[in-house]
């Protein structure tokens, strides 16, 4: 790919009205994680080079910037979605999950949550964000979700999740106050699920 094309695809497909964009992102966000597990729609019209979806990459748009490295997982990697992010978010790359403040990822190459950064007891928000894209948020496997910002549980039933997420979400959980906030994508719906939510299959103890 030539650099004319490289650098034709970095500057498409961002927010017609970047303020108003991200703040309709932001809020989605900020009403998907104060109800865990509710499947909100990002009712923005962005153009990401794929493979990155839209919901992702609206997400990068809305919280990515020269402040936030960024990991993508290997097939994100490419110079198109590299230079998109770089170009939309003036966001830096990082090779080392560990070090990144969010990761984006199909479930296919979801990095294990024990790899990215957990924060720390005095600043556990220094964690790293997990946007994980999976094939949908409902027509899978129901799990339970018990915790802040849910009356009593909540059923869902996402479906794509890595084989290994709940082992890895109920090690992780071990770590709180620390741990990784994950965000759920499917096309341009998110739903939430912060480090402060217990996860289990449904009719199994929470975990």
């Amino acid at each position: 790919m030539s650099t004319a094309d490289l650098s034709a695809i970095a500057v498409a497909g961002g927010f017609a009205e970047p303020v108003f964009g991200a703040q309709g992102v932001f809020r989605a966000l900020m009403d998907a994680t104060a109800r865990p597990g509710t499947v909100v729609p990002l009712a923005v019209e962005v153009a990401p080079p794929a493979p990155l979806g839209v919901g992702a990459g609206a997400i990068a748009l809305a919280l990515c910037d020269a402040d936030t490295p960024v990991w993508l997982s290997p097939s994100l990697r490419g110079d198109t979605v590299a230079a998109w992010i770089a170009f939309q978010c003036g966001a830096p790359l990082s090779d080392d999950e560990g070090k990144a403040d969010f990761a984006f990822a199909p479930a296919a190459e979801a990095p294990g949550l024990c790899a990215l950064s957990q924060g720390s007891q005095e600043y556990p928000d220094r964690s790293t964000t997990l946007v994980l894209e999976i094939e949908a948020l409902e027509g899978g496997e129901r799990l339970t979700l018990q915790g802040p910002g849910i009356d009593g549980s909540r059923v869902i039933a996402p479906r794509g999740l890595p084989a290994d997420f709940l082992a890895a979400r109920a090690d992780n959980r071990l770590l709180f106050p620390r741990g990784i906030d994950v965000v759920l994508v499917a096309g341009s719906e998110i739903l939430a699920l912060p480090r402060s939510t217990v996860i289990a299959a449904t009719d199994m103890e929470a975990r």
